[in-house]
């Protein structure tokens, strides 16, 4: 009866989506056509966008970003760099959103090709809210993996993990690893890396066509700790080895090299260097994530670059500090 119920809900808000995105309706003039009010008409379309039937994509950006776009893809060796727009709020949530419109169509167009048959994805609330915005593809022979453990050290389902979401936008088959994203040891992470079923899950990820990840900062209000993902000890430990990024569950300083600390050997999944010279997809947004970037792209793994105009400006003035100190 629920399922039926839903599908009648999903046949209604489809409708009221098309009235008023394509008919250019009212709200009031959708309600009297469909028989119901203009509150239950404003939930439906609501409920329209949230379900990835209803989506927005604005051609173009703006010469500021086109300009941010070249200076970082020479600047790091890019096959492509998308900066979107500056939304003006100046807060993290909006850079956020302005990522995931512009990620959402570029991902949607590489997931769309009959080329790519596998994906490997990370995790990150960037990468998240991107999928989110996705539109609905027909690819059921898409293979989506994880490339990293899908659960907290607590075995709870990892809530950045986008396995699930990207398989409902395509219809493509998940694959999750079923190991925390941190073991407790080395002795722990040999233990779940030992299991043939994870073995064959990573094997498989390995020879993704396209690798899509976010970039995590460190920093106390950073998801690893608001998640419970490290201990406050580890944070100390991350904090006094110089680490900047974390960037598939390892650490990185912010020239780019792997910190010494032991949580970043107890990362589950793949290694970024495992997965070096395959195309690597990153998105990140807002400009208090300008070191973890940095130190990303540093690491010489990243081929595509997907962030937001505050952060794109930052970067700029960071390596024209640098540059100028070194001159």
């Amino acid at each position: 009866m629920q399922a039926r119920d839903d599908d009648w809900t999903n046949y209604l808000a489809i409708r009221a989506a098309w009235l008023s995105f394509v008919g250019g309706r009212t709200q009031g003039e959708i309600a009297s056509q469909l028989g119901i009010s203009p509150a239950k008409v404003h939930r439906l379309i609501a409920h329209a966008q949230k379900a990835g039937y209803v989506k927005f994509h604005v051609e173009g950006r703006p010469l500021e970003c086109l300009e941010l776009e070249e200076l970082l893809a020479d600047q790091f060796n890019l096959r492509t760099c998308i900066i979107a727009p500056d939304l003006g709020a100046g807060d993290q949530e909006s850079a956020i959103r302005a990522v995931a419109s512009a990620g959402a169509h570029v991902l949607a167009g590489i997931l769309g090709s009959p080329d790519v048959k596998k994906v490997g994805v990370g995790m990150g609330r960037t990468l998240k809210a991107a999928v989110e915005e996705m539109p609905r593809l027909a690819r059921p022979d898409l293979a989506v993996m994880s490339i990293c453990g899908s659960l907290t050290r607590t075995l709870a389902a990892n809530p950045y993990d986008v396995v699930q979401l990207l398989q409902d936008r395509t219809g493509g088959e998940g694959y999750y690893l079923p190991v925390p994203y941190f073991a407790e040891t080395l002795e722990e992470k040999e233990m779940f890396l030992g299991q043939r079923s994870v073995q064959d899950l990573l094997g498989r990820a390995r020879k993704a066509d396209v690798f899509v990840v976010g970039i995590g900062s460190v920093e106390e209000e950073g998801h690893l700790i608001q998640r419970g993902m490290i201990t406050a000890q580890e944070q100390e430990e991350l904090d006094q080895s110089g680490a900047a990024s974390d960037l598939m569950g390892r650490f990185l300083t912010l020239d780019g090299e792997v910190a010494p600390v032991r949580i970043g050997d107890c990362a589950v999944g793949l290694h970024f260097n495992e997965v070096k010279g395959s195309r690597l997809i990153a998105l990140v947004g807002g400009e208090t994530k300008v070191d973890a970037t940095l130190a990303a792209l540093r690491a010489g793994v990243i081929t595509d670059l997907i962030a937001d105009e505050t952060l794109a400006r930052a970067l700029r003035d960071r390596i024209g500090l640098k540059l100028a100190q070194s001159a």
